[in-house]
């Protein structure tokens, strides 16, 4: 049975948003060409004319834009390409961050030992920058992992950007497989005071908690700034609000 398309969260003559969920594939997976993705579906039901400007890690849920027209996908591919796209992601981290405000600026390239990852080194790798802001911190009594949500924009379109960068600064994106630490997970266990669960206890959320939340570009008609925004998912929101009523 095939997958319906994602929500559609904007569409006109020219360009389509739509909100990816996370597990979804952007494009076709190169060692595995059965696994569902965004441009199949959207061919099928769409034809062959569309195409997507950027990309998202299939583990992160959020704003992905498409081109209906080969000028308009010439237009916006050069504002990736030129860095003018204003991108907001949110994520949520184990850890406080330090500073509220802080900014990483950092040299990455694929991990040889490990194809499919991101490593920091010194040079002969690509510059990476990131400006992030914490918005909300949610401290642990001691033994117990503190959690924050933030604001990530990324200047520069690197793979796993943002994830390699919290890591970086000893904060990592929560439910990371691979730069962030498994056995931390959120557990309402370990937010709520004498919780009587069950001993089965799921996590409050399952996957990468990484939002791709707005793109701000030149509409490639009318060239006017447009923002376009998506929504958190309920699973995100539903971690935020107990983080909320119980970890502040």
């Amino acid at each position: 049975m095939a997958l319906p398309l994602p929500p559609i969260l904007f569409e006109d003559e020219a360009v389509i948003a739509f909100d990816k969920p996370s597990g979804l594939l952007i494009a076709p997976d190169r060692r595995d060409k059965s696994r569902a993705n965004l441009m199949d579906l959207v061919h099928e039901k769409m034809g062959p004319g569309t195409a997507n400007v950027h990309r998202l890690d299939a583990d992160t849920s959020g704003l992905v834009l498409c081109a209906k027209t080969k000028t308009a996908l010439d237009f916006l591919s050069g504002q990736f390409q030129s860095k003018t796209v204003a991108k907001v992601y949110h994520a949520l981290t184990v850890g406080v961050p330090p500073a509220d405000e802080f900014t990483v600026d950092l040299v990455l390239k694929e991990d040889e030992a490990q194809p499919g990852r991101m490593c920091v080194v010194k040079k002969h790798g690509q510059a990476s920058v990131t400006e992030f802001s914490v918005r909300e911190k949610f401290p642990q009594p001691a033994g117990r992992p503190a959690f924050a949500c933030l604001e990530c924009r990324p200047l520069t379109g690197r793979t796993h950007q943002i994830r390699v960068h919290l890591a970086a600064s000893g904060t990592p994106i929560l439910n990371d497989p691979l730069y962030g630490d498994a056995t931390q997970q959120l557990l309402l266990s370990n937010l709520k005071r004498g919780y009587k669960g069950r001993a089965d206890e799921r996590p409050l959320l399952t996957r990468l908690a990484l939002h791709a939340g707005a793109l701000t570009f030149t509409h490639p008609v009318s060239r006017e700034k447009l923002t376009l925004t998506a929504p958190l998912p309920k699973d995100f929101e539903v971690a935020l609000k107990y983080l909320r009523k119980f970890a502040r």
